[in-house]
């Protein structure tokens, strides 16, 4: 196969992520498999849809070719399972809860056979009844949606998905339910309900009674009655102070969605999966996949011939994908393959504008990523309505409701997350910006490391501005804004997430969503630490104006247990001694803030390192807890771990500058998960400024995460809290 192959070189970044996520390994975890490989698997298991066909052997090249240059690459369960025993190919689902004992627990029972195989599930609790609400049947009163919603949470935190994807779960209410207050305040306290997004269902009365300051209806599930009020603008309020404090929980415009529902004769939208870009009906899944928008410009220009042809064969691809799928249940087959949804979506749109010399928040960029999305959907569109007539349109098609040609796949495209492919093809994730332009990695003995965007590197020796003392400056201030060497037209080009304003954010998804977007989009709207609530307000009503179907907002630095990503140089150099004066031990007061970072060691167990932090947020104790303390066999290591963390608080006490600190643990370290390399991480973390770029730590590899594309992902590993 492919004997004149052009050897396809990928970066160590996608090497590495690949390695630790996608290629198959032997009974000895020894890797089996290259990127030429992984390809032939996937291209040759998709294939098989059209094995009858002439076309078999020119469609399988055609699929090969593709995603070995990445110019298309489907979700991760495709890239892992096609072409082995699992053989579940589909990203996201969304399944039905009904109101009763054995409705509920058959979608726990159906969540965990689908997390098992690698996907995503959204729910609504919607139809549940409310808290104290009457249960006829054994004459008591229901417990109401959040308390079942953590026994979802349980039941997801005890499923592993073959050790390469994590379980992830959407969580929707209606803002018209009883119990929406205490759905709004759920994750308030970010150790609850962790293995869930929340969204709220908005609905255009609800936004109508808002604007008007009104009350509006609180409807009982169980029996459609209105059982109180809520005045919408506060209600609004709660939501938009819960946003600013954490991020969540999310909004979801739910008729905004259901206008764009093209089989209503089969229900309504309920919920999305895990990061909001796809609306799905109960037991639909979608099958993903992302065009590589930087590999089209050529001489300046779109290559919009190229990108037509590769359209046309990754939607072939992707209706194959359903035919090859193993789904996880019966009811997901039904009902998957009565729409036969697909969802093609973009990565690298920040990459194409960049070599357009086209700011990613100003019009023309906007207008360019809206002629993009309204070309891909398209020539979308038009392979699908050939096969559909090789093949068949999607069997829910109804000529007399629909008002649109009959074709393949009931949706065509969104916008979904690209993490860890967008890491695989070296690009910008989804349609987002760059997080950073440049960075700093510390590495070994204190050393640092700074890894330059391929584009800004280029433009720079291109134009003569490139030296390693500007490099380390833009690292340092964490963007490429205000520093007179770079031309003021290329600062604007490569504005990074943190410098596109939430407007421009909103703009971006807005125009988006409007031309050539089937579904939705999965998007964080970024805004600085210092944004207020009038702000987040401001940002989700543009959005809905804009005809958004759900948006997620974060502000810098809001979350729980962070560090710091990148770093400001005026800030660095008032906390690089994260002490004034050696010598003389510090005395500790009564009570210290702390926060607590849950980690992995060597052997993949979890570790729980709890930092306290002074009145100035300086680290003053550390501790590492094991949640199996008690066990003989694990004894020594605990021992060894509580050791060099009293060892740690003692050095901080005693004012022992933090880069020495450092020294002696990157010096100790033997492995990038054992606890010396875990605590370097940390405190190199503790050591940075404050302007951008707030993140978790990375369960996986300690890195620190981005919040992009809705969720938090690990440029490092390509770890990501949704998949």
């Amino acid at each position: 196969m492919t004997p004149d192959l052009t050897k396809q070189i990928l970066t160590q970044t996608a090497e590495t992520v690949l390695t630790r996520r996608y290629y198959i390994k032997d009974s000895t975890g020894e890797v089996v498999e290259t990127w030429e490989t992984l390809c032939q698997r996937v291209s040759n298991a998709v294939a098989q849809a059209d094995k009858k066909s002439k076309q078999f052997e020119a469609l399988r090249e055609a699929y090969f070719r593709m995603m070995y240059h990445l110019d298309f690459l489907p979700n991760s369960p495709c890239l892992m399972n096609a072409g082995t025993g699992i053989g579940q190919l589909a990203a996201c689902f969304v399944l039905p809860i009904e109101d009763s004992m054995d409705g509920i627990f058959t979608a726990i029972r159906n969540g965990a056979l689908v997390h098992k195989t690698g996907g995503g599930t959204g729910y609504s609790f919607s139809r549940l009844r409310s808290k104290n609400a009457s249960v006829r049947s054994t004459q008591g009163v229901a417990s109401g949606p959040l308390s079942f919603a953590a026994v979802f949470d349980t039941a997801t935190e005890t499923i592993k998905q073959g050790g390469k994807r994590r379980g992830a779960n959407m969580g929707v209410l209606r803002i018209d339910h009883p119990d929406i207050m205490d759905f709004i305040s759920a994750k308030e306290d970010q150790n609850k309900f962790t293995n869930f997004n929340f969204s709220v269902a908005i609905t255009d009365d609800f936004m109508t009674a808002v604007e008007a300051g009104e009350e509006y209806a609180l409807i009982e599930p169980s029996t459609g009655e209105k059982v109180g009020t809520l005045n919408a603008h506060a209600v609004f309020e709660k939501i938009i102070d819960l946003a600013w404090h954490n991020g969540e929980p999310g909004v979801l415009f739910i008729d905004v969605a259901n206008r764009d529902n093209t089989t209503p004769q089969l229900g309504d939208f309920e919920a999305t999966n895990p990061c909001g870009e796809q609306w799905l009906l109960p037991y639909e899944s979608c099958n993903l996949g992302s065009l590589n928008l930087s590999n089209f410009v050529k001489n300046g220009k779109v290559d919009y011939k190229r990108l037509e042809n590769v359209v046309q064969v990754a939607t072939s691809f992707l209706d194959n994908v359903i035919d090859c799928n193993v789904f996880p249940i019966p009811e997901i087959e039904e009902m998957t393959l009565k729409t036969r949804k697909i969802g093609m979506g973009i990565m690298g749109l920040h990459d194409m504008l960049i070599q357009l010399g086209l700011p990613y928040g100003s019009e023309e960029g906007r207008t360019q990523a809206a002629e993009i999305m309204n070309f891909v959907r398209e020539k979308a569109e038009a392979r699908s309505i050939e096969i559909a007539e090789e093949k068949g349109a999607f069997p829910a098609y109804d000529a007399d409701i629909n008002d649109y040609p009959a074709r393949r796949n009931a949706a065509l495209t969104s916008i979904q997350p690209t993490g860890t492919v967008s890491m695989i093809a070296d690009c910008a994730s989804g349609c987002e910006p760059y997080f950073s332009i440049v960075m700093v990695k510390n590495v070994m003995d204190g050393d640092r490391l700074i890894l330059v965007n391929k584009h800004f590197e280029q433009v720079a020796r291109k134009e003569g501005f490139y030296s390693e003392e500007l490099m380390t400056k833009v690292a340092d201030s964490g963007t490429v804004i205000g520093h007179d060497e770079i031309p003021e037209h290329w600062q604007e080009v490569f504005r990074t997430a943190q410098d596109v304003t939430p407007e421009d954010h909103i703009r971006m998804q807005g125009i988006l969503q409007n031309n050539g977007v089937d579904s939705s989009i999965s998007k964080t709207i970024n805004l600085p630490n210092s944004a207020t609530r009038e702000e987040v307000e401001l940002s989700y009503v543009l959005g809905y104006k804009l005809g958004c179907k759900g948006l997620t907002v974060y502000r810098d630095g809001s979350r729980d247990q962070q560090v710091l990503n990148t770093k400001d140089s005026e800030a660095s150099e008032q906390q690089t001694a994260l002490v004034s004066s050696a010598g003389r031990k510090k005395s500790l007061p009564d009570t210290l803030s702390a926060k607590r970072y849950r980690l992995k060691d060597q052997d993949q167990k979890s570790v729980y390192i709890i930092v306290c932090f002074d009145e100035n947020e300086q680290p003053m104790e550390v501790f590492a807890k094991f949640p199996f303390d008690n066990r003989v066999d694990l004894k020594d290591k605990s021992t060894m771990w509580t050791t060099t963390c009293r060892l740690v608080s003692l050095a901080l006490r005693f004012n022992i500058p933090a880069s020495e600190i450092i020294k002696q643990l990157d010096r100790s370290s033997g492995h990038m998960l054992d606890l010396p390399a875990q605590l370097s991480k940390l405190f190199k973390s503790f050591m940075a400024g404050t302007q951008h770029g707030f993140a978790s730590i990375c369960p996986e590899c300690s890195g620190t995460l981005v919040f992009e594309e809705g969720c938090e992902t690990c440029h490092e590993c390509g770890y990501s809290k949704c998949s």
